[in-house]
């Protein structure tokens, strides 16, 4: 597909948005909220990276897991990041520019398959993967020590650029810290053709985080879990449509496959939902 011309505001890019399926777990719902659930059952969580591409530029948010997490933390890895970005004509070898929400396992554990990126990543969640509350359980689980080493080592290269709070990556594509579910959580805005598109990586896991303000299992604070659906909103201009949570099997039934072949592997954010 062509890069994408200045937006229909004349101001903007229109960016293209894609999530791209790499890995899936069963679940049940008592797992996916804090509290647990009333009506436990079945809850299924799919795993995604995604791509941002327009006016010249190709951005990959997370790079999820590899095959050896996959196997250790008992995941069903589908395909891995690279090759569902390959699908969609992207060389992650060529990658100049990756967003990192956070650092747990499977937003940051291929990394290495990135060799000419950038890596960009909050201050907090830094400090937050080499600081004091690793030392708990509670909050250390969901990281994996060679992987956060490995982000060090790529800060010592100057391959990670350091972002507090908001930020501008590039027109019509900012960042936004929120915390939460970890304390340097982050989520990504984009401007599409549709108005703009909020990536909200764990910021919501599933659309019911956000819709009736519940939270998620694995969580550093509650209130700014809570709160940062409030920012979600805000940057999607209060329409819940273009808010697109990090792990619900719903994105995939809510839009389409850019083609038939990829029916099931990736969708098109960047066209409104086929249903809400």
């Amino acid at each position: 597909m062509q890069a994408s011309s200045p937006g229909h505001d004349g101001a903007l890019p229109d960016y293209e948005v894609f999530a791209v399926r790499y890995a899936t777990r069963g679940g049940t719902r008592a797992k996916n909220f804090l509290g647990g659930d009333a009506h436990d059952g079945p809850m299924d969580m799919d795993y995604f990276v995604w791509l941002v591409r327009g006016a010249g530029r190709t951005v990959v948010v997370d790079v999820g897991f590899n095959a050896e997490i996959a196997a250790k933390r008992g995941r069903t890895l589908l395909r891995t990041p690279a090759e569902g970005l390959a699908l969609l004509d992207v060389d992650a070898a060529t990658v100049r520019d990756v967003v990192v929400t956070h650092l747990h396992y499977d937003h940051i554990g291929t990394f290495a398959d990135f060799p000419a990126a950038q890596f960009h990543l909050q201050d907090t969640e830094m400090a937050y993967a080499t600081g004091r509350h690793m030392c708990h359980r509670q909050f250390n689980h969901g990281y994996e020590v060679e992987e956060v080493c490995g982000m060090v080592r790529l800060a010592f290269q100057d391959r990670v650029s350091f972002h507090d709070g908001d930020a501008q990556l590039a027109p019509g594509i900012t960042l936004h810290r929120t915390g939460g579910h970890t304390n340097g959580l982050q989520c990504v805005r984009v401007h599409t053709r549709r108005g703009w598109v909020v990536l909200a990586s764990d910021v919501s896991h599933y659309y019911e985080h956000f819709q009736q303000g519940r939270v998620f299992t694995t969580c550093f604070s509650v209130g700014d879990a809570v709160a940062a659906y409030r920012t979600l909103r805000r940057l999607a201009d209060g329409d819940d449509s273009r808010i697109v949570p990090g792990h619900d099997p719903l994105v995939m039934q809510r839009y389409a496959a850019p083609s038939p072949s990829l029916e099931g592997i990736a969708v098109r954010l960047d066209v409104a939902p086929r249903a809400s």
